[in-house]
């Protein structure tokens, strides 16, 4: 029986898994070992990843996680977030990313909108929905 390169790779990734959870201990060890002695080569790396598209973004989604929002698809949602450009209650161009606030409920943290700092802060706009 020949086998294809895709299910050679799906082999091996089952038996490199299986090896991994059998050795915990000594993977733990060695990973420890390695972040203990390329302590400079892994934040060089980190500061290059944090300066990428990718990198900003699994940042700031990072952050909203942190602070309870929920959402179902948080790709969609950092393309909203970037592609507005006002505030969706007072209408003001955001001239900066901190002017920028992406508002959710503090109870279910659901994502109502993006607003401006202003609007976020005050409560006023919600007798206006």
């Amino acid at each position: 029986m020949v086998l294809s390169a895709e299910e050679k790779r799906i082999r091996k990734s089952e038996r490199n898994k299986k090896w991994r959870e059998k050795n915990k201990e000594k993977v733990l060890q060695y990973e420890k070992e390695y972040r203990k002695e390329n302590k400079d080569k892994i934040a060089e790396y980190q500061k290059e990843y944090n300066q990428t598209p990718q990198g900003i973004k699994s940042r700031v989604i990072s952050g909203w996680k942190k602070s309870g929002l929920v959402h179902e698809d948080y790709d969609a949602l950092y393309k909203t977030y970037i592609e507005t450009n006002e505030c969706n209650v007072c209408k003001k161009v955001f001239e900066t990313s901190y002017e920028k606030c992406l508002d959710h409920d503090h109870t279910t943290g659901l994502f109502r909108q993006v607003l401006c700092r202003n609007c976020n802060t005050q409560d006023n706009w919600k007798k206006k929905i």
